[in-house]
């Protein structure tokens, strides 16, 4: 699988057989947003109290003339994307601001026409060469990693998508198939995909309702005892108030890594508050999704961490649904951190590693038995990716990076529409109420959910549902 990966070659949509849906980039523009969160975050060691959206409008022109404008918006998660020792938030902010001005002007110079998909994977390797330039020039300590172009492209990929739909009034989901698509996924992802097309992989309806899961971040308050001072702003301050407030089930626990009695005693004390909560409420079924970021310094201390927790809370062990990159995203320079025995016990799923269709299949042979999709990193590397994963029958699951508005639609209709995928995760509601203002009142059964719940139903709209057409 390793060696096909490999040799698969970069592709030029140049000789390929034009479609008549084909459509090219006629303006490209971008803009940001900068919100202070109503509380502080922290994951991977890093805390983070802050967010700035990268907004991109994409006009497009297919070949009867018809033009049509999409848009695309990503947090820009230096944190999560380009983490780093050497170099402080802001220069890892304004290094990605800087490469997604030269992304811009290479979509603004591309003059070829073709399906969303085949624009994204052929400017993905001068997305990659602008990284390289971008980090030289500024003489950055750390040049700018894959993971972080990938999130710095990936509103504008979503702005293609959502511009394509928008052209033909379709649901972006309804157009990977042979009627818009000139090849097929074997083009992209090698001989065992031939004469597959990603319209196999994906639903062209989305699920009508799906679980939302709700973030309970390393240093959030679980009870009242655990707060010094009260946000009063009219929000839940506690998780027994958040589970009540949006009727929760699902919940996702952020871990540390690097302290095996916390992360135990974290999902000991999250497992007997949510219970004494849920039996109030009269609810008998919820579920755990674990995330540590990938700070576990090994993975005996994941069996270990998991052994304890097991024996402390056998009813809340059995909730776990799934664990995210428990290890180091490097997977080639950590093959020792194989998870075949901890994937015995429960779903391991990779995240950050996650960057392209070898490192899956790294994954897959180290025994990763799962994959996270996320929007935050292209709409067609998600959907080439998930297509990956079905194949190779992996959990699969959509995560976010705490997305508000636009970008939160992009990810619910990415959940709702690849099967298999059981919930939406959603946390800017919990740490930028503010970004969302607006979007609110347009979709409210997305962003206001009451029964633990999101009505995706409504994620049918042309392109990717977040604008009007």
């Amino acid at each position: 699988m390793l060696r096909a990966a490999a040799a698969l070659p970069l592709f030029s949509i140049t000789g390929r057989a034009a479609k008549s849906t084909d459509i090219a980039i006629q303006q490209i523009d971008l803009s940001y947003e900068d919100y202070l969160y109503r509380t502080p975050i922290k994951f991977g060691g890093s805390v983070v109290d802050r967010v700035t959206l990268l907004n991109v409008t994409c006009m497009v022109r297919n070949k009867s003339g018809k033009t049509a404008k999409g848009f695309g918006s990503m947090p820009l998660g230096n944190v999560w994307s380009f983490p780093s020792r050497k170099m402080s938030y802001d220069v890892t902010l304004n290094a990605m601001k800087e490469h997604a001005g030269r992304i811009a002007k290479i979509m603004r110079g591309y003059k070829e026409s073709g399906h969303p998909v085949d624009i994204g994977v052929a400017l993905e390797p001068a997305f990659l060469k602008a990284a390289g330039e971008v980090s030289r020039e500024l003489k950055l300590a750390e040049s700018i990693p894959k993971l972080c172009t990938l999130v710095t492209a990936s509103p504008f990929d979503a702005a293609i998508h959502d511009a394509f739909g928008k052209a033909y009034g379709l649901s972006c989901y309804k157009t990977y198939g042979p009627d818009f698509m000139s090849k097929d996924l074997s083009h992209y992802l090698g001989p065992n995909f031939k004469g597959e097309y990603l319209e196999q992989y994906v639903l062209k309806e989305p699920k009508p309702r799906m679980p939302m899961y709700h973030l309970v971040g390393a240093v959030d308050p679980i009870t009242a005892a655990d707060i010094q001072k009260r946000v009063n702003d009219g929000l839940p301050e506690t998780l027994p108030e958040w589970i009540r407030y949006n009727g929760l089930t699902n919940l996702k626990i952020k871990l540390n890594g690097d302290d095996l009695n916390w992360d135990v005693e974290r999902v000991v004390r999250v497992e007997h508050t949510t219970a004494e909560v849920q039996k109030q409420r009269g609810v008998t079924r919820w579920v755990y999704s674990l995330d540590f970021n990938e700070r576990c310094p090994s993975v005996a201390y994941l069996l270990d961490f998991l052994r304890k927790l097991k024996e402390k809370i056998p009813a809340g062990f059995g909730r776990i649904q799934y664990i995210e990159q428990p290890t180091a995203r490097d997977l080639k320079a950590n093959r020792q951190n194989v998870m075949h025995e901890a994937a015995r016990l429960l779903p391991i799923v990779i995240d950050e590693s996650l960057s392209d269709v070898e490192a899956l299949y790294v994954a897959r042979q180290m025994g990763y038995t799962g994959a996270a999709l996320k929007a935050c990193k292209g709409q067609t590397q998600a959907l080439l990716m998930g297509a990956v994963a079905q194949k190779e029958k992996m959990f699969l699951c959509v995560q976010d990076l705490t997305c508000p508005g636009a970008s939160l639609i992009h990810s619910a209709g990415l959940s709702a529409h690849v099967p298999g995928v059981a919930a939406i995760e959603a946390n800017s509601r919990q740490y930028v109420p503010a970004a969302n203002k607006g979007w609110d009142d347009r979709f409210p059964g997305i962003f206001r959910v009451k029964d633990g719940t999101m009505e995706t139903a409504i994620l049918n709209k042309p392109g990717l549902s977040a604008v009007a057409a």
